[in-house]
């Protein structure tokens, strides 16, 4: 270890300078003073001067020192300073290749302060070490990377380097590497010949391939590091992999490398075969290349077709009439190809867009003449569902009389609604729960694992107490939510602390003790996360102080959250047998989670309960609970989350803002970002227009986000209670996210909606107009989710929106149009004829006749000549 030693010679700390080495009968108190004083430097030094016995006394030792500094806790930061001391102390120390890795890998050090020299400390602590241990280690180091980007991958990539162990492929491993990918030094990398060739064969490339990779990789090329044609080979293979997740950054990496007509025609096939199903910025490149290829007469008459069979049924219509250019000239280039080109154009009429329809309706009349048996019969089948007046071009073209085909709607039904989970059966599985635990947290886990604590803690409080020892007697504080000198009072950490208080009471009391001293940092949660949150913090101190609690009252007996009211009466008839007292935030819960109606012989029941918070249940059931509030909203600009400057906001009548505590906050919508939006619809099962008035607040500035905060829509619309205002401008603020499968969540509540007969048309037209208006959402993607409620079967109310969206929208003579409102109306024609929809609207009459054929005016003739 005598690289060690001359690593930590530089000047250390007063009170470890003066220490020297050599036997000891005991070393562990005097590193102990280097480990508690966070002394890194001095630790390693100490080390490499043991003997055997000496690291033999200090290994056994760690595991015992770790477990009761954890425990006591006396200051996290000062426990946190030991970390990179005992890090160090372990690697020297422990004897086998597992230990010392799982030492390295220990979940506590992973917050401990970061040092450029941990590297070399850690080398020089192990070279010593057996060839084959040395080997043995690296081989578990890269198997215990927990994820690519963690400090600890470069301590082990620098052993992996020394000890010249075949390096590992793992995914893990190869990320890390091309992380610190650097060109100028990449060949005298030893790694650099093994992992090279895997970079594009990792999972999660797209998490690691930014422009930067992109820029080494082609550096690497041009200085002949890598050879050209395998790198385009695996780029290309790589996209194809991916198929609709293809990466951007390889399309860059792809027009960097620039390859030529020499180099694209030997793997036309796998560009052919991007076309239907890669992203756009894919499919471009790929288009880009394939045209190359045929403009040079080289590309198969079977790959043509395959090429524009794939391209015609995408839905982005920049590629769609490139497609439609392309098929027109690459058949005046080879008229033999006319049939296959007619084919294509075919499945672009189908696409329902006027324009594309248009257009492909000019191509196809002007191909009439040269088409074959095949073609003509693709294209006059096809017209049947074309507006008239391009049928009629077509019929004239081919010489036909096609007749108009009648779309059929789809039955509307709406989704199934939020599962129950099953209760948990035993207090085994309990603490596998519990175990399994991890952040973030689902509502529904949350109360199994509450209503299991409180079931089996009060039934089978041994068995649950030594089924949760293990679990407890791993957690750092950390664990727990203590982070720094604070407690970060997270929904997820309260839950694991009620879980900690029992299991642990009175370590759980010194953990409460030190929150309550050292105070908690606010987690950014609004009222309803803080409903759930003090559900927990009543059942901690409850299991703190030994007392009892026999039922949980809140605990949901339906997937929306709602509690059956017979079952709360039950739970309320158990409590005051026992003669325990209801807790505050459990009984509120349980009330608000009543049905709105609610039988009258249950009613007169609970009149019949004698404790206070049977009498406080009874007065609920028999007023009906809070009514319905009033609602009022406005928009205005700041800078938001996430870039957007929209800021949304609601309020409630002042009836119910003068409710007593709590009552008064839980209807109040909060301001700002929550991270369990998805919680709020068990919280107010009864009141979804609350909790999307609480949605308000946050969904607008988390339009371009992937929180997937839109996905509580879908739950929302199943629970009860009115909807109004609030739930239209949540339901637009969904479907004008950028994200396709947010903007489907959306959907579903609208179509949920919609086949319950309850969806709040006048609104959410008068929201979609004003949300527009206020470009707080794009008209564009409003019309995609609007468009896919139509095929869902929505088509009724999806008219009925527009038909009150589209009077606001419409230009007045001489006022610039709107973006999108060509597809505004397009979507507006589709739905009104699934819907079958007659008469006039405001503003269309005006609009269909103006001059000109701007794609405008053609989509408000048509919409017109639909409903009239």
């Amino acid at each position: 270890m005598a690289d060690a030693v001359a690593r930590a010679n530089a000047p250390t700390t007063p009170a470890t300078s003066t220490v020297t080495h050599g036997l000891r009968p005991d070393p562990w108190p005097e590193l102990v003073r280097f480990v508690r004083s966070g002394d890194t430097q001095g630790t390693v030094r100490f080390v490499t001067g043991l003997d055997e016995a000496g690291r033999k006394a200090v290994a056994a030792a760690l595991p015992g020192y770790v477990t009761e500094q954890r425990r006591r806790m006396d200051g996290w930061w000062d426990w946190r300073r030991q970390f990179s001391p005992l890090l160090m102390a372990g690697v020297g120390c422990l004897g086998g290749p597992a230990a010392v890795t799982g030492w390295l890998f220990r979940r506590g050090f992973r917050w401990r302060v970061e040092d450029a020299r941990d590297s070399g400390w850690v080398l020089d602590l192990l070279r010593d070490r057996p060839e084959q241990w040395r080997a043995d280690a690296a081989g578990r180091m890269v198997a215990g990377l927990r994820t690519e980007d963690t400090h600890e991958w470069a301590i082990v990539a620098a052993f992996v380097r020394e000890t010249g162990i075949a390096p590992p492929a793992g995914d893990r491993f190869v990320a890390g590497w091309l992380r610190t990918l650097d060109p100028a030094t990449a060949g005298a990398d030893p790694l650099f010949p093994h992992l090279a060739p895997r970079v594009f064969e990792i999972d999660g490339l797209g998490e690691v391939f930014t422009d930067r990779e992109s820029g080494a990789v082609h550096r690497l090329v041009a200085d002949g590091l890598l050879e050209r044609a395998d790198v385009i080979d695996r780029v290309v293979g790589r996209l194809l992999r991916d198929g609709p997740s293809g990466m951007v950054a390889l399309v860059d990496l792809h027009e960097r490398l620039g390859p030529g007509l020499a180099e694209v025609t030997p793997r036309i096939r796998d560009y052919v075969r991007l076309l239907p199903v890669a992203p756009a910025g894919v499919a471009s490149m790929a288009l880009a290349q394939v045209q190359r290829v045929e403009e040079a007469g080289l590309l198969a008459d079977e790959l043509f077709a395959e090429a524009i069979d794939g391209l015609a049924f995408r839905p982005e219509k920049k590629l769609l009439r490139a497609t439609v250019t392309w098929i027109g000239q690459a058949v005046d280039r080879a008229p033999g190809r006319t049939d296959a080109g007619l084919g294509a154009l075919a499945l672009i009429l189908g696409q329902d867009a006027l324009d594309l329809q248009d257009r492909a309706t000019r191509q196809a009349v002007r191909l009439a003449a040269r088409a074959g048996e095949q073609g003509r019969e693709a294209i006059t089948e096809a017209a049947g569902r074309l507006p008239a007046d391009l049928r009629e071009k077509i019929s004239t073209a081919y010489g036909e009389t096609i007749a108009e085909e009648q779309a059929e709607a789809r039955p509307l039904v709406a989704g199934p609604g939020p599962g129950l989970p099953p209760p948990i059966a035993s207090a085994e599985e309990l603490a596998q729960q519990v175990a399994a635990v991890r952040w973030p947290l689902e509502a529904h886990e949350f109360e199994r694992v509450l209503a299991g604590l409180v079931t089996w803690a009060d039934q089978e409080p041994q068995a649950l107490r030594e089924a949760l020892r293990p679990w407890a007697r791993r957690l750092d504080p950390v664990d727990l939510g203590f982070h720094g000198w604070q407690s970060v009072e997270r929904t997820y950490d309260l839950l694991l602390r009620a879980v900690y208080a029992f299991a642990a009471p009175q370590d759980s009391a010194k953990l409460s003790g030190q929150v309550t001293a050292n105070g908690a940092r606010w987690d950014g949660s609004g009222p309803l996360d803080r409903l759930f949150q003090q559900r927990a913090r009543e059942l901690i101190a409850i299991f703190e102080s030994g007392a009892r609690c026999p039922v949980l009252l809140a605990a949901p007996t339906s997937g929306t959250g709602h509690v059956d009211p017979e079952t709360l009466l039950d739970r309320l008839e158990r409590l005051e047998a026992a003669g325990v007292a209801a807790l505050p935030a459990d009984l509120t819960q349980a009330m608000l989670r009543l049905p709105r109606t609610i039988d009258p012989v249950l009613i007169e029941r609970a009149g019949t309960l004698t404790s206070d918070a049977g009498r406080a249940c009874a007065e609920w059931m028999r007023s009906g609970g809070p009514a319905h509030p009033d609602m009022t909203r406005w928009v205005r600009r700041q800078r938001g989350h996430y870039g957007s400057d929209a800021d949304v906001r609601a309020e409630l009548s002042r009836s119910l803002a003068e409710l007593p505590a709590p009552f008064g906050e839980l209807f109040m919508p909060g301001n700002g970002h929550s991270y369990f939006p998805a919680w709020w619809p068990l919280a107010l099962p009864s009141h979804r227009e609350v909790v999307a008035a609480h949605l308000m607040s946050s969904l607008p500035t988390a339009l371009e986000s992937n929180d997937r905060q839109v996905m509580v829509l879908a739950g929302l619309a199943h629970g009860d209670g009115p909807v109004g205002a609030a739930m239209a401008w949540a339901l637009v603020c969904g479907m004008g996210h950028r994200d396709a499968a947010d903007r489907a969540a959306a959907v579903d509540a609208l179509v949920t909606l919609a086949a319950r007969g309850e969806a709040p048309v006048a609104a959410l037209g008068e929201a979609v107009a004003e949300l527009v208006a206020k470009e707080v959402v794009k008209l564009s993607r409003v019309i995609s989710a609007l468009d896919e409620a139509t095929q869902a079967g929505a088509h009724a109310v999806v008219w009925a929106v527009i038909a009150e969206v589209l009077p606001r929208l419409l230009p007045a003579e001489g006022e610039r149009p709107r973006s999108g409102l060509a597809d505004l109306l397009a979507a507006g024609a589709r739905a009104a004829g699934l819907a079958g929809a007659r008469g006039e609207l405001p503003g269309l009459a005006a609009v269909a006749a103006r001059k000109g054929s701007s794609r405008l005016v053609q989509e408000a003739r048509r919409l017109r000549l639909q409903l009239t």
